[in-house]
């Protein structure tokens, strides 16, 4: 007789599962919680202890570490030697393997959870089981996911249980342990304050399938963190509009960023990660229109993110022009009847100003290895910011200062922001020199240039960025310094009036 051994964590549809193993003639084995459900399901079952000859020990730590379990699943069914050793140690074949593993991750995403629960929440048994049943994938069938219940039934009924699907079930107990084991390793090394380990894993769960990718030959898939991150795109409701793709998922997530950086009601414009239009002001609704004010061409077919309700009155503006995705904390029943006319706007509700509770890593891919540092989570310390002009920015002066370079850190390097007001009227980014990207920002300000604020994200290797500020009028300049070359910037700066101060902290987004 065929002998099926379940013994699972999360319960559902096990019940049903084991009802149609019975019906194909298995007898079933199980352990501990889940024999007392099969059995309250009206499902016979027999005992581990039965099968070890062993009892359940050290408050169920030891069930299922036994001879004659990992016999059973690791002998070879076409090798007469292995079929021999069993018959004479009078143990029998494990045909199906049923298992999923104790809920760590739920347990360390409880509040206030102790290291000695996390500790007895980790699976020692089930993981050996699934390891041994999935080697032997050949032999015996391993289950560990209840999405894949129905399917394996109906392949035992039809007798089509072949050598691929086998090694697809073996493939995903091997995926579903890695990641079992790098939650584990993350949450001690969380604990430990380790940041760079000789060998690092990270675990990721797909969240959907994608259209396509960056472009439409590309194909691809978004995967989110195992352990929500607050605050962040993943954690978002979508309450209209079509499906994100691939580069809406990668521009909003910048937005997501920029915006968290302001107390103030904000909003954030943003096309191809880059940002568009920034504005803070008393609120939403002056802030969209400031933001849209800047570049009103790039916006559109943008991505729009606000760290506050939006109205009827700011939903009404937004609906005038293509919007991608507008993102806020909520919307109100008027807003959302006016946005929820155009059929494709996504809407997302997401409360920007959660933090995530764990320190968050920046990573980027490159062929054949991965790029892994903390995440800029910093502007700059006051006590870093030098005058380093004759002239001194006034206090209005540096709060805009401020401002821009809160923008400044999330536009691709080289990158320029001019300000006025709390708004950015001119944005440079992505440029292979300083001085494109510096007329680029000025230009764009147009005839709100004169008195306006500059910020650079790294320094000013030479004196023309300043030459050309001058002749357009910036006031104030704010950049990190420490150049061979400041004093030439310096002292162009002292030759215009111009006001600069130099605060440490370089900015590079690549």
């Amino acid at each position: 007789m065929k002998s099926a051994l379940i013994s699972v964590s999360d319960k559902t549809g096990v019940v049903e599962f084991a009802k149609n193993l019975v019906s194909l003639g298995y007898r079933i084995i199980s352990t501990g919680g889940t024999a007392k459900a099969l059995t309250a399901g009206g499902v016979q079952n027999i005992g581990i202890s039965e099968i070890t000859g062993f009892p359940e020990c050290l408050d169920g730590r030891v069930k299922t570490l036994h001879p004659k379990v990992h016999a059973g699943l690791l002998a070879r069914r076409d090798d007469p030697e292995h079929m021999k050793q069993l018959k004479e140690l009078g143990v029998d074949t494990i045909d199906v393997v049923c298992v999923n593993l104790y809920p760590f991750k739920a347990t360390i995403m409880k509040e206030g959870v102790s290291v000695e629960e996390a500790v007895e929440n980790i699976d020692i048994g089930g993981p050996t089981m699934l390891r041994s049943a999935a080697k032997n994938y050949k032999g015996v069938t391993v289950v560990t996911d209840p999405r894949d219940y129905g399917e394996v039934i109906e392949r035992l009924k039809n007798d089509t249980m072949d050598e691929k699907y086998r090694m697809k079930l073996m493939y995903k107990v091997y995926s579903h342990t890695a990641e079992y084991d790098s939650i584990i390793s993350g949450y001690f090394g969380s604990l430990l304050g380790e940041e760079f380990p000789e060998v690092v894993t990270f675990a990721y769960e797909k969240a959907q399938e994608l259209r396509y990718g960056e472009n439409p030959h590309q194909r691809a898939a978004f995967y989110r963190e195992p352990l929500p991150v607050e605050g962040s795109l993943p954690q978002a409701v979508q309450l209209h509009g079509k499906e994100l793709s691939f580069n809406n998922i990668n521009d909003a997530a910048g937005a997501i960023e920029l915006v968290k950086e302001y107390d103030e009601p904000c909003v954030v414009a943003s096309k191809h990660t880059n940002p568009c239009g920034v504005a803070t002001a008393k609120d939403i609704y002056t802030a969209y229109m400031r933001a849209y004010e800047c570049d009103p061409v790039s916006i559109f077919g943008g991505i729009v993110a606000c760290n506050r309700e939006v109205d009827a009155r700011t939903a009404a503006e937004m609906s005038k022009i293509f919007l991608e995705i507008i993102i806020a904390p909520s919307f109100t029943d008027e807003a959302m009847k006016i946005l929820t006319v155009k059929p494709n706007v996504r809407l997302l509700k997401l409360d920007v100003t959660k933090k995530p509770l764990k320190k968050q890593y920046d990573m980027k891919k490159v062929v054949g290895g991965l790029l892994v540092q903390d995440k800029d989570e910093t502007l700059y310390s006051p006590e870093d910011v030098k005058v380093v002009t004759k002239k001194a920015p006034t206090k209005e002066q540096m709060k805009q200062l401020e401002f821009a370079y809160k923008v400044v850190k999330h536009t691709k390097s080289n990158a320029i922001v001019v300000a006025n007001d709390f708004a950015a009227i001119g944005v440079g980014g992505g440029q292979t020199n300083r001085i494109w990207a510096a007329g680029q920002a000025m230009e764009r300000a147009g005839d709100k240039v004169k008195g306006a604020v500059l910020a650079s994200d790294a320094f000013f290797p030479f004196s023309d960025c300043v030459e050309l500020c001058a002749k357009y009028g910036i006031s104030a300049i704010i950049q990190p310094g420490g150049s061979i070359r400041d004093k030439d910037s310096i002292e162009e700066c002292d030759k215009h009036g111009i006001a600069m101060v130099f605060v440490g902290s370089r900015h590079f987004k690549h």
